[in-house]
């Protein structure tokens, strides 16, 4: 098996190596809303009991309205990469590919965990720049849109004219959409019912700000769905999580897309004040490309801010939004003090 991924929101480790309490470090290594929404009640029966089907039920029909999907209803999963990491069972019934000949298009640079689920299985991924880059010789095809770490977007006809190419070789298209709530003219949620060999992910925590509830969704065909559902098992998403989807997916979440707009306002403003230039990024990140990246990175640790580098990229950092003015000054200050 490959080797882990290094992720962001390492706060512990950061704080091993640099010093200072993990809870005093300002944690900029994430794509997460920093400003969690508002928590509303949580039935007690629903901490006291395992989550009965009304719960699930209930979700997957709030999701349904938000989402946009028609007369699918998306299924709650344990966080999408509980279910990144079954895709390559989609494609050969959970048993071990044995020809290297099958193959899986994920267009890079990305978010690793899916080239790695998919390696690690026995498939040749292939690493691809662009969607007309995946033709009939792909088995499965991943896209990030927005994509992570850049923000780069593909438009709905591109997609599914992928997704065309794809069904007419027997294969899948698997549409990441985790960072899609801010923008939800992206989606394709609204053609999924027509697009039978799509797969679209969806992420719960980083729009709401609520990481570790835990949550996202799968919009998919019927038996897609019902393979991953007999796949996680029994009660995989926890009571409080189904409630609290039923919840915040049925409010006006307007406020939110206002508060992270403002956020990333104040970012931008804090990364041009550094002279920083910005090569990409979504509602809840920003990349910069930078030569002086790698110092960048190790002086904000010794600032206790904690940013994202990418080993494959070593001119580039992540910078996820701040919660507030405060920390909008606290990032400007340590930028400024940065050594040319």
């Amino acid at each position: 098996m490959s080797a882990p991924i290094a992720h962001g929101g390492g706060i512990t480790a950061a704080a091993a190596a640099f010093g200072g309490r993990p809870q005093d470090w300002l944690d900029l290594s994430t794509g997460i809303n920093p400003c969690p929404v508002a928590l509303p009640e949580i039935p007690a029966a629903v901490w006291h009991r395992l989550p009965d089907r009304h719960l699930v039920e209930a979700a997957r029909r709030a999701a349904r309205d938000y989402y946009g999907s028609g007369e699918i209803l998306p299924l709650p999963v344990p966080g999408t990469q509980s279910v990144i990491q079954l895709l390559p069972r989609l494609l050969h019934g959970g048993r071990q590919a044995t020809v290297m000949d099958d193959k899986v298009a994920v267009v890079f640079p990305t978010y690793g965990e899916y080239a790695r689920a998919f390696a690690s299985a026995g498939f040749a991924v292939d690493a691809v720049s662009d969607v007309a880059a995946i033709g009939a010789g792909h088995r499965l095809a991943v896209v990030v849109n927005p994509n992570n770490p850049d923000g780069r977007v593909w438009p709905a006809d591109a997609l599914i004219a992928l997704h065309d190419r794809m069904k007419s070789a027997g294969g899948l298209l698997v549409v990441d959409e985790a960072f899609g709530d801010a923008d939800p003219a992206l989606s394709l949620a609204g053609r999924a019912e027509e697009l039978s060999n799509l797969v679209i992910f969806r992420s719960f925590g980083k729009f709401f700000g609520l990481a570790g509830l835990r949550l996202g969704f799968v919009i998919a065909r019927g038996d897609i769905l019902e393979r991953f559902e007999e796949w996680l098992g029994p009660w995989a998403v926890s009571g409080p999580a189904l409630s609290l989807a039923d919840s915040l997916l049925r409010q006006d979440v307007s406020t939110v897309r206002g508060r992270i707009e403002e956020r990333s306002a104040g970012l931008h403003a804090v990364l041009a004040g550094a002279g920083l230039r910005i090569a990409g990024g979504t509602a809840l990140f920003t990349l910069v490309a930078d030569i002086r990246a790698g110092d960048i990175y190790t002086h904000l640790c010794r600032h206790h801010i904690l940013v994202r580098k990418f080993d494959y990229a070593p001119d580039w950092l992540r910078f996820g939004l701040t919660p507030d003015a405060a920390a909008d000054r606290r990032l400007g200050e340590a930028l400024q003090s940065f050594e040319l």
